[in-house]
């Protein structure tokens, strides 16, 4: 079949950087690549809904927005709505951000988890990865974070976030890019963090 002849969501990247890694983890017998392996039947499962356009479409900008722009937005607007608090709770969540970046950049080097469309042939990439390596999910751990403290602060935001931190979360698995684990992890660190931002308000 010609290139040209596959739908640009469900080819596999293969031009992607090559690896730079503190210590290699994701060898054949690790720990983590059995992981994979226990995983991949529920990822196949999930991933198989990207066969029909509503629900490709429904996580596609579900994981867009998780790229940042909603919750850049977000703290953006806050301070219009919520005043000197909603300003305090923007500046939190942004020194939120910078943290959790720096941790989850550095378990991803540390892992070297390969993102499930690279080692499975099943799983169709329904969206673009940001970098290559898939533990934990970064896009999950924003989510998480940034809802909670949110939240936190102005409990009314939560019929919006909540689901849309769900919807983030789970977009990760359906479009191939992550292991549920990724995205369980993801999230417990996305508690923790946001915990943290969440007392400091």
């Amino acid at each position: 079949m010609a290139l040209e002849t596959i739908p640009s969501w469900c080819r596999h990247a293969t031009a992607l950087s090559p690896p730079q890694t503190l210590w290699p983890m994701a060898t054949h017998g690790s720990l983590l690549a059995r992981f994979d392996h226990a995983e991949y039947r529920l990822c196949r499962s999930l991933n198989r809904g990207v066969e029909h356009t509503w629900i490709r479409v429904f996580f596609m900008i579900a994981s867009r927005l998780g790229d940042g722009v909603i919750w850049y937005a977000l703290m953006l607007v806050l301070p219009f709505i919520y005043g000197g608090r909603g300003l305090q709770v923007a500046l939190v969540m942004l020194a939120t951000s910078a943290v959790n970046l720096a941790a989850y950049k550095f378990l991803k080097r540390t892992f070297v988890r390969e993102r499930p469309f690279i080692r499975h042939a099943g799983i169709s990439l329904a969206g673009a990865p940001l970098d290559r390596y898939s533990f934990p999910s970064g896009h999950t751990l924003h989510a998480v974070a940034f809802t909670w403290i949110a939240v936190s602060a102005f409990p009314a935001l939560a019929v919006f976030l909540v689901p849309l931190a769900l919807a983030i979360a789970a977009s990760r698995v359906v479009l191939g890019l992550h292991y549920p684990t990724d995205v369980l992890v993801g999230a417990l660190l996305g508690v923790v963090s946001g915990a943290v931002g969440a007392a400091i308000i």
